[in-house]
């Protein structure tokens, strides 16, 4: 793997069978925002399987944690699921044509990983990311600093609107 990592995104779960679908949703939104929809089927098919096998070897009365992990590194996008249960193998999983692997985490765990190349002529650097550190506009901030909030009476009618059917 190659270790120049330019983007990282990861989620935590609990390994209970609900974690395979959070875990597909993460991957969607994930890489929609980073614009490599191409890869989202792949990559959550991988991601399906790896957590899977995890949710299949925990125990439902004290489950654990996993790790779903995104990380664009030179021409691939490498997803991971780290969890901390005690390796059942050290056997790396089969995806045909892909590179993966399986590593011992410290302590009890282990991280199986998997390599996608991306779309041709892309590297990780190339890749748009999202910018997270704009400030977003807050109502209630600005309406703690006294500011003037205007909302569009058309949103507020629509809102009421909508809440006044959920009653029928």
């Amino acid at each position: 793997m190659n270790s120049q990592t330019a983007q990282v995104d990861d989620l935590q779960l609990v390994s209970m069978p609900s974690a395979v679908s959070c875990a597909n949703l993460f991957v969607r939104f994930t890489l929609t925002e980073w614009s490599l929809r191409p890869l989202v089927e792949e990559a959550g098919r991988a991601v399906s399987r790896f957590v899977s096998a995890v949710v299949d070897r925990a125990d439902p009365r004290e489950p654990g944690f996993l790790t779903v992990r995104l990380r664009l590194s030179g021409e691939y996008l490498i997803v991971e699921v780290e969890d901390d249960q005690s390796p059942a193998s050290a056997a790396a999983p089969v995806m045909e044509g892909r590179r993966t692997g399986v590593e011992r985490v410290a302590g009890t765990g282990r991280l199986v990983w998997c390599e996608l190349p991306l779309p041709p002529g892309t590297s990780a650097t190339d890749v748009r990311l999202p910018r997270r550190s704009e400030r977003r506009r807050s109502l209630v901030t600005e309406q703690m600093r006294g500011e003037p909030v205007e909302v569009d009476p058309r949103l507020v009618e629509r809102i009421l609107t909508g809440l006044s059917r959920t009653g029928d």
